[in-house]
């Protein structure tokens, strides 16, 4: 072979190695790469080429699957359905041939397209038999009952707002609601319908924002609500023994550092109250007080052993609540009432009231209870975890029977239910600049049965331009909800 063939078949023989190099690295290396962007066309029909399994709740379904109706243009088969699509979407999120899919339907896409790899065996069976490949459904802990009673009640209000509910002894969530909503099933499709109805959700267009997610994405001034937190602070830290020692709190209370007064909402008896009374009329002189002398170390320790400062994935995720670090004494003081930097999600707030509930352990929240193959089989199930401590038991005592004084005497007497115990604290959160706008109404609670057992702990807040500055707001718009949540809880266990 003369020098030039030689060189020329070198060359060819080093295109050959590349290129098998090349298609091995595709084949093995960047497989599941490929597999799972979302930009291959592969994915998107395969994800939609068999009906989707369903999210379970009760028993019963609340998505489906339909035959596409298309012109044959859209090689995707099946897409999404949802029923009572609005009340549920802050649970299920949407899965949308067009614009892909988010929350649980993201979460558990695997499981429900049948693409997981916990589904093999069960695939390959119906491959063998010739059976129509289907996918798995995921279980939730939600409580029909108690999230019609959530988005009902807000609804009725008209404005925006949140509820999330859990049982304390467990962390389920048995109510995840947020309005205003939206439906999935508008633009489950790839049509230029579906697009328009896209365009007509999105924040740019619809100021309302109805796909934003205020039960888990919104962080909000907690306000008066936070005063349960600094209440355990002040019984961890032996700042106080018990509910009825006498605070030493002036008025009026100047914060330190400062000429400034911190106020109370209305003439109400603070000077020198009892942590129960400080409670039951919700006053910042005292509680703010309580948040100075304790200092920001031991306020921001005790806020992050309720969940403060991390985002929670339930397994869908939340935004992390804030309670800031670094901050003087007067900060502070603003901070444990629930205003300056503090903000936190529904879910967070509802997770204090479990944990004070749950006589001061504090569980982990969750809303899958297990995943199912399409013949049913279990394929992995959720078991309660402890996340946290945030009081010990007989400090959760006391603190319990401060928030029923707030329920029986105080600001939340609209949470009152025959026959029941509540415990409660309302809370009216300023906002905007210099606080011109309208504040946030907040309600957090739980129930105790006559057997001891306290099977629902709840949290809502409220964007409303009915509410006032002062507690009544949250006692007025907000604790009648968690009231009707609590009641459905109730009645559902009968």
């Amino acid at each position: 072979m003369n020098k030039p063939l030689r060189r020329i078949a070198i060359f060819c023989g080093l295109l050959v190695l590349t290129l098998l190099l090349r298609d091995n690295w595709l084949q093995y290396v960047k497989a599941d790469t490929l597999r799972q962007d979302t930009l291959n066309r592969r994915v998107t029909i395969a994800r939609y080429s068999t009906p989707r399994g369903d999210i379970i709740v009760d028993g019963n379904p609340i998505t489906g699957s339909t035959a596409t109706n298309s012109s044959g243009l859209n090689d995707l088969k099946y897409k999404r359905t949802y029923k009572d699509g609005p009340m549920w979407s802050p649970v299920t999120g949407f899965a949308s041939q067009a614009f892909g899919a988010n929350l649980m339907e993201s979460v558990e896409d695997g499981i429900l397209t049948g693409n997981d790899d916990r589904l093999f065996f069960r695939n390959t069976l119906d491959m063998i038999t010739g059976k129509q490949k289907q996918g798995g459904n995921v279980v939730t802990t939600l409580s029909a009952a108690a999230q019609k009673a959530a988005y009902n009640g807000l609804k009725a209000q008209g404005g925006k707002g949140a509820v999330v509910a859990l049982e304390p002894s467990t962390g389920k969530i048995l109510a995840l609601a947020s309005y205003p909503s939206y439906d999935p099933s508008s633009f489950a499709g790839a049509s230029d319908t579906d697009a328009a109805a896209w365009k007509k959700l999105q924040k740019k267009y619809n100021p309302n924002d109805p796909m934003l997610n205020r039960a888990l994405r919104e962080t909000y001034p907690p306000g008066s609500t936070f005063k349960v937190v600094t209440a355990a602070a002040a019984l961890e830290n032996g700042l106080y023994k018990s509910a009825d020692d006498n605070t030493n709190s002036p008025l009026p209370y100047v914060m330190p550092g400062t000429t400034t007064e911190l106020k109370n909402e209305g003439n109400i008896p603070c000077k020198n109250a009892t942590m129960r009374n400080a409670l039951k009329y919700s006053c910042n002189t005292v509680f703010g007080k309580i948040g100075a002398d304790l200092g920001n170390d031991k306020m921001l320790a005790e806020a992050k052993k309720f969940g403060f400062d991390a985002e929670q994935f339930t397994p869908v995720r939340s935004s992390a609540s804030v309670f800031s670090d670094n901050m003087n004494q007067s900060q502070t003081a603003l901070s444990s009432i629930g205003q300056y930097n503090t903000a936190a999600t529904p879910l967070q707030m509802a997770m204090v009231a479990s944990a004070v509930a749950n006589d001061g352990k504090l569980m982990k929240p969750y809303m899958i209870d297990k995943l199912q193959s399409s013949n049913l089989d279990t394929v992995s199930q959720t078991d309660p975890q402890e996340m946290s401590q945030p009081l010990t038991s007989s400090n959760a005592q006391i603190l319990q029977s401060m928030m029923e004084t707030v329920v029986k005497d105080g600001t939340g007497k609209n949470a009152q239910i025959n026959g029941i115990t509540v415990g409660g604290k309302t809370g009216t959160a300023q906002h905007g600049v210099e606080n011109s706008a309208n504040p946030y109404a907040w309600f957090i609670s739980y129930a105790k049965l006559p057997d001891g057992s306290k099977p629902v702990a709840v949290a809502v807040v409220i964007e409303d331009d009915q509410a006032n500055r002062d507690d009544i707001s949250g006692g007025g718009l907000a604790a009648p909800i968690a009231k009707s949540v609590m009641e459905a809880v109730i009645n559902s266990k009968k």
